[in-house]
């Protein structure tokens, strides 16, 4: 069993509560119009186009597959910004015990793990087995998720968890289709299944500059399911990184401060003290 990893944080404090290990995979079955990681939703085709451009030559051709030679690298991203495809050539296919063994030296000074993506329910039989082994080494798991596969299937998964950070992009169906290319049915199903099962460690939205009424009906309508019992994150929409098609959707502005804050407080006057602006 093995999985694609995009890339490792040895250690971060917005990954989840406390000090943690932060894993991306590769793969999404979103394209979220805001998206800062669009190199995560697909997996590389070889095409070879990013070959050429590495000033490192980190990047080779071999049998038709693009090949990564992690020691070469420099880390510049070129690879990244000439993919027609939103894929990442620079990623590492890795068992369970493989991956632990890169993740085992920050044990003694992190809370736990936090696995994202991407999305990293892809993999969700991989993160079975690899939670297993990092509880058994005493660490706490979370799961970053946009919602989109369903939890009931993962039972052991969800047992094992200590709680999952859900992505609520859209309340209204027919607008989350237009921000990501999908529906919005299977993320509240996983909403209310998490927040029943005691697994809900948070729920984050991006508020986009562009959309005003469509922020309110989400803080809105995602607040009435919470009822105040679990942290509620309000992202303020920022275009660094985000390409050029998500500009054009979601605006070139970051969310003014006095407007995050306007939704929290009117929320927080109809008794839910549970939104947070970031």
């Amino acid at each position: 069993m093995k999985a694609l990893i995009n890339r490792i944080i040895p250690f971060s404090n917005v990954d989840g509560p406390g000090n943690r290990c932060a894993i991306f995979f590769q793969g999404c079955p979103l394209h979220c119009a805001y998206c800062h990681n669009p190199e995560t939703w697909r997996i590389c085709d070889h095409c070879g186009q990013c070959v050429a451009g590495c000033p490192a030559g980190a990047l080779t051709l071999h049998a038709g597959k693009v090949v990564w030679e992690e020691s070469r690298c420099v880390g510049c991203d070129q690879c990244i910004h000439v993919c027609p495809h939103h894929a990442s050539c620079k990623v590492s296919e890795l068992t369970p015990e493989a991956l632990l063994d890169r993740v085992a030296e920050t044990f003694p000074f992190i809370q736990g793990i936090t696995v994202s993506g991407g999305e990293c329910m892809l993999y969700a039989d991989f993160l079975t087995e690899f939670f297993r082994l990092v509880k058994a080494a005493g660490k706490t798991c979370l799961i970053d998720s946009n919602g989109m596969i369903d939890f009931r299937q993962y039972p052991e998964l969800l047992q094992l968890c200590d709680g999952v950070m859900l992505d609520m992009k859209a309340i209204d169906d027919d607008f989350h289709r237009q921000l990501t290319g999908a529906s919005n049915r299977q993320v509240l199903d996983n909403l209310t299944l998490l927040l029943e099962a005691g697994k809900l460690e948070e729920v984050r939205t991006v508020l986009l500059p562009e959309f005003s009424e469509q922020n309110q009906k989400t803080v809105r309508g995602v607040n009435e399911r919470l009822q105040g019992k679990i942290r509620y994150k309000l992202l303020r929409y920022r275009p660094f990184g985000v390409c050029e098609e998500g500009l054009r959707f979601c605006g070139r502005t970051i969310t003014p401060l006095e407007e995050a804050q306007r939704l929290a407080q009117a929320e927080s006057d109809r008794g839910f003290h549970n939104c947070v602006v970031i």
